[in-house]
């Protein structure tokens, strides 16, 4: 996967451009909210996202593509960067808060869960969570080759999970889920394009 990204990162730059997701200005309330101090984004891409947390708060931003890092170096300097997988466990210290943007549905469920519980141990008792990922609503759910329920090779090359509602909560499972919802993403791309794709969202507190 490490290939691809840097592939793409390598010829594309700023891929979806510099705005951040809504998600990521509704997360950051919320965690203003809620006091949080410090946040981690686990898959920060070249800091599109991570830019919206480290103005206001300690940012940590996980990133496997060296090309990503690079980009992000220069777009986003307040935010810790750390090169590494985002299924691991990344820092010595624990955050209030994790929020992970379009990243759970890139992989099988494995890693999925592999995924979920890296984040829940980097996160303080009563911490944080906002997700976000692909929705089963999305015209693109059914399309091409099935991998494993629910998770289809929809482009060649490139699979992704689509999420119904129940799904998402059993990935949380263990945790107090405070609320979800769907919504529609339009990305604009560095080459002029845009693509819509409709969205799940959960956020949850850890246990304290």
């Amino acid at each position: 996967m490490s290939q691809y990204w840097d592939g793409r990162f390598a010829r594309e730059g700023m891929i979806w451009g510099s705005e951040p997701s809504p998600s990521a200005e509704q997360a950051r309330k919320l965690f203003l909210a809620e006091g949080v101090k410090s946040v981690l984004v686990p898959g920060a891409g070249y800091g599109r996202n991570t830019k919206v947390f480290s103005a206001g708060f300690t940012a940590y931003g996980v990133e496997m593509s060296a090309e990503a890092l690079e980009l992000a170096a220069e777009w986003d300097p307040e935010t810790v960067f750390i090169a590494g997988s985002a299924l691991e466990v990344q820092l010595n210290t624990q955050v209030d808060a994790v929020y992970c943007y379009d990243v759970l549905h890139l992989f099988m469920e494995a890693q999925r869960r592999q995924l979920v519980a890296a984040c829940l141990d980097q996160l303080r008792p009563g911490g944080l969570l906002y997700f976000t990922s692909f929705s089963d609503e999305d015209p693109n759910n059914g399309t091409g080759n099935q991998l494993e329920p629910g998770t289809y090779e929809y482009k060649e090359g490139k699979y992704a999970h689509f999420f119904s509602e129940a799904d998402l909560r059993d990935h949380f499972a263990g945790t107090e889920i405070l609320e979800t919802g769907s919504f529609t993403e339009r990305l604009h791309s560095s080459q002029g394009g845009a693509h819509e794709y409709i969205l799940r969202y959960i956020i949850a507190r850890t246990l304290s």
